[in-house]
């Protein structure tokens, strides 16, 4: 394997060649009808050019009168290969259209799979902007190569060694000269897989820079906006556009040389095959057809040979898209979800819980015992940095304590938290959480299941009857964020989505800062009226404090 990697050129990386190959392998395996597919139409089409350099021949000659038979007929047979590989051509389209554009959503659905039940350490390795661009890039670049590029590297090969048995039945010499100029060119190859290997990891880096400032920009629009930073933001994204642009140019002005000299000796050869041709036709040991034949052999030679010598920088290119997406899956996947609800009312339980971020050097919780008896209502208090968020991603088992414990119990006993008791948890954190599409798409992800009056029902308990007054009702579309509605609506929105899913334990981050102080209380005397949940508030605000049995300080 190592010896693999030397002869293209790849950097070393965390990864050997052989789990490489091995998650590719995996990779062609979920794809195999379209690989298959593609094989079976480069193969069919290898014998249909072979038969038509055949089927030119023959006309040539019949009409030089060099060889007896039918004009019409030969033409005709000429059109017969011509609509085979009319039709061949059709199908490449067809296969890669229809199933390649599938092949990338399953791979696509199966990495955000992954990403979404991968454990959440609350600072994230890879940015939005670059994990976007993995999944669109380097899922393409994966599966292209997968079930195109290998597929037809199997048609080349034989496009090469059936043109060259050709050509080699016809004319030994000429056979053999044509053939002997390709490890020159295949060893320098091995200095164009270096070279570009270099400026494609250049080129991929800048890409996602860009791709991840573009996203930051769109996303914080706003801010942006009212800190009258546009002009600076645009110079940013200029700049790292011109450092992209920069590797692109230097990338190409060495591709485009590279392919220049490599174009230029087979074209060396095509004379050379010309000439020799020539010769033989003036001397008389040639017809013109078997003339035409040569050329057009020494052509499907030549391809060939030029499309395996591109299949080095093929390799490097899979591997480091492969590189990239096994990256994203070795991010810990956290344990199964999915567990039965434990009957209501459930307490949280804190033993001596301490917790320290990755790169911290102090506890941001700090042996911390505390409970959220079942059916109470308590206040999170702390000053901004004393760790409430961080509690209640605790709780939630987004993070796991790095001292202590945390139990979830009721009557009948009590289970650790873990991913698989977060069934038991409502969570509606602070800001603006829908997402975009109709109002009933969003409450729809509590409870799939929930009937139109019991969305009615948990808008009303939200203090969100408003929804029922809108035009399109619980069909009204909102925009990304909720655009379309105050932070008031949405956040009730949220909430009320919160209790379609109906869940033991109840946590709240901020998430009645919107709201006026008269429908605040409403919403909490709702909330709080049934005694059946255990209500758990990360807040500043007064109103909820007077409602609350206990509370927590925190710092």
């Amino acid at each position: 394997m190592g010896r693999i990697r030397n002869i293209l050129r790849l950097q070393k990386s965390r990864y050997g060649v052989a789990q490489i190959l091995r998650w590719l392998w995996l990779a062609l395996r979920g794809n195999r009808l379209q690989a298959v597919l593609n094989a079976g139409v480069g193969l069919a089409g290898v014998g249909v050019t072979l038969a038509s350099v055949w089927a030119v021949q023959r006309a040539v000659d019949i009409a030089a009168g060099a060889r007896p038979g039918s004009l019409y007929g030969a033409v005709g047979l000429m059109a017969f290969f011509i609509a085979c590989d009319f039709g061949l051509g059709m199908s490449r389209v067809w296969i890669r259209n229809i199933l390649g554009i599938k092949a990338q959503n399953q791979m696509q659905q199966r990495m955000l799979d992954r990403l979404l039940r991968s454990e959440w350490r609350g600072k994230e390795r890879y940015h939005s902007g670059d994990v976007m661009n993995r999944l669109e890039q380097d899922v393409a670049t994966v599966v292209t190569f997968v079930t195109e590029t290998l597929p037809g590297a199997l048609s080349v090969a034989a496009m090469f060694v059936g043109a060259f048995c050709y050509l080699l039945s016809m004319d030994a010499v000429l056979a053999l000269i044509t053939v002997a100029m390709l490890p020159l060119f295949i060893a320098g190859s091995r200095f164009y897989v270096a070279r570009m290997r270099k400026f494609t990891r250049r080129v991929r880096r800048s890409d996602s820079r860009v791709q991840s400032l573009l996203q930051e920009t769109v996303q914080h629009r706003m801010v942006i906006k009212t800190l009258e930073c546009d002009s600076l933001v645009v110079s940013r994204l200029d700049s790292t556009q011109g450092t992209l642009r920069r590797h692109v140019r230097r990338r190409t002005v060495f591709s485009v040389m590279s392919h220049l000299l490599l174009s230029s000796g087979f074209s060396v050869g095509y004379l050379v095959a010309f000439l020799w041709s020539a010769l033989r036709l003036q001397a008389g040991t040639l017809t013109f057809g078997g003339m035409t034949a040569f050329l057009q052999l020494v052509y499907r030679i030549q391809s060939p040979a030029r499309d395996l010598t591109r299949l080095a920088p093929a390799f490097v290119g899979v591997f480091t898209a492969a590189e990239r997406l096994m990256e994203l899956e070795d991010i810990p996947q956290e344990e199964a979800g999915g567990g039965e609800p434990m009957a209501a009312p459930c307490g949280v339980r804190l033993s001596g819980v301490s917790y320290a971020y990755d790169d911290g050097k102090e506890n941001v919780i700090d042996r911390l015992s505390f409970d959220f008896r079942p059916g109470t209502c308590t206040a999170i208090l702390g000053e901004t940095g004393a760790g409430k968020t961080t509690l209640v991603r605790l709780i939630l088992a987004l993070v796991r304590p790095t001292e202590g414990s945390i139990e979830l119990y009721n009557v009948g006993g009590c289970l650790p938290v873990s991913a698989a008791v977060r069934c038991n948890f409502v969570y509606v954190p602070q800001g603006n959480t829908l997402l975009s599409g109709t109002i009933r798409q969003n409450l729809l992800l509590a409870n799939p299941k929930a009937t139109e009056q019991a969305m009615m029902d948990a808008l009303r308990t939200a203090c969100a009857d408003f929804v029922g007054e809108l035009p399109g009702g619980l069909d009204t579309k909102v925009a990304e964020g909720g655009g379309g509605l105050s932070e008031g609506q949405a956040q009730r929105i949220a909430i009320a989505r919160a209790l379609l899913r109906g869940r033991s334990v109840m946590l709240f981050d901020e998430a009645t800062s919107a709201l006026d102080p008269d429908t605040e209380r409403r919403l909490l005397k709702n909330i709080l009226s049934g005694r059946d949940k255990t209500v758990i508030f990360i807040t500043h605000r007064p109103a909820v404090i007077d409602y609350c049995d206990q509370v927590l300080r925190l710092g």
